[in-house]
Parts: C-alpha cells; sequence; structure tokens
C-alpha cells in the first residue's frame, strides 16, 4: 500500500488540528503547511486526469519526472540544483508546473525501514510547506521509501555510473516516485487508464 499525504485541509477547509500552526511531525495524519491532510490512504479516484509530476528532494539536487497526460507513465524531466538560500529551485518548479498544465504535484516522502520519518522526511516536509504557497494545484506526499536506492540499482545495471549516474539518478528517483503513484492511482480506479 502506497503512504499518501495530501496537502491542504478537511473537505470543508479546516484545519482541526487543534494546534497552533497545525504542525505536530508526530501525528500519524501528518499535518503539514499549517493544514490537516485529507489522508494516508491508497490513492483514489479523486482529481482530474491530466499531467503530474513527480519530485524527489535531495540536500543538493531535486529530481523532477512529468506524467503523460492519460496518467500512464511517468519520464524523466530535469534535475534542479536545491537552493535553500534563495528559493530559485523553487520557483523553477512552480514554473514547469505551469508550462506542463501540471494537475497535481507528487513529491517523495522519504520515511524509513521502520515506517518512521527521519531527517530526509523532514526536509521533504519542508520543501512541500514552501512550494505549495507557489501553486495552485495540489500537492501530495507519497511514500517513495528506497526509491533512490532502486533507481540507483536500474542505472547501474544500464551501464550508467560515476558523474553520469549522479546527474539524473534524481531524475530517476522521481520516475520511481511517480509511477508507483500513477499505478496505484489506476488499480485504484483513479486513472483513465486509456
Amino acid at each position: 500500500m502506497t503512504l499518501e499525504v495530501e496537502l491542504g485541509a478537511d473537505e470543508d477547509g479546516v484545519d482541526r488540528s487543534g494546534r497552533p500552526g497545525g504542525e505536530d511531525p508526530g501525528d500519524p495524519a501528518g499535518v503539514v503547511a499549517g493544514r490537516r491532510d485529507a489522508d494516508l490512504t491508497a490513492p483514489d479516484q479523486r482529481g482530474p486526469d491530466g499531467r503530474r509530476i513527480g519530485v524527489d528532494v535531495g540536500s543538493v539536487r531535486v529530481g523532477v519526472a512529468l506524467g503523460d497526460p492519460s496518467g500512464m507513465i511517468a519520464t524523466p524531466l530535469a534535475t534542479l540544483r536545491r537552493d535553500e538560500r534563495d528559493g530559485s529551485d523553487l520557483r523553477q518548479l512552480a514554473e514547469i508546473v505551469a508550462e506542463y498544465e501540471v494537475v497535481e504535484v507528487v513529491i517523495g516522502l522519504p520515511r524509513t525501514l521502520a515506517d518512521r520519518e527521519g531527517p530526509a522526511a523532514v526536509a521533504a516536509r519542508g520543501y512541500a510547506d514552501a512550494l505549495t504557497p507557489l501553486l495552485t494545484v495540489p500537492v501530495r506526499m507519497v511514500d517513495e521509501r528506497l526509491s533512490t536506492v532502486v533507481a540507483t540499482r536500474a542505472l547501474r545495471e544500464a551501464g550508467v555510473r560515476g558523474r553520469k549516474q549522479r546527474g539524473v539518478v534524481d531524475q530517476a528517483a522521481a520516475v520511481a516516485i511517480l509511477q508507483g503513484f500513477l499505478d496505484s492511482r489506476r488499480s485504484a480506479g483513479g486513472g483513465s487508464g486509456r
């Protein structure tokens, strides 16, 4: 089952967390950006068909993958240099969302094998918090355990190594994140499957 966290308020748009700012890292329902997440269920039929982007947030680079309009295939799109100081990567990502008429952003949430959130997950949530106000489309976080490990292995098996691998591993991880989401969404009846 895919862990899924959609950034946003409850159905009626109200934060019912009862906490200032709505944030509590220990909240199993995942409060992000001061608003209560919709759920932690597998993808369902919510949301329109259309292009989605997958995002793998790293400390140095941000991998971006683009889904086709039918929600079938994720492909590598870009690797952005992470810019925690000025946020230029966030602005570039917002431009990508507008350029490709994206209907949803899917960000990987790197949970540990013990199903906990470590520093990388905190960084991914922080990235989602910073990105959300720049967009007019939903931002959803999904469990991406081992996506970078899987991407690295696949690249190695394809003969891509060293410096060349560093340049594309983030994109490959973003593809793994988005493809997993698209597959789950389709199997739950939420994708067009055309």
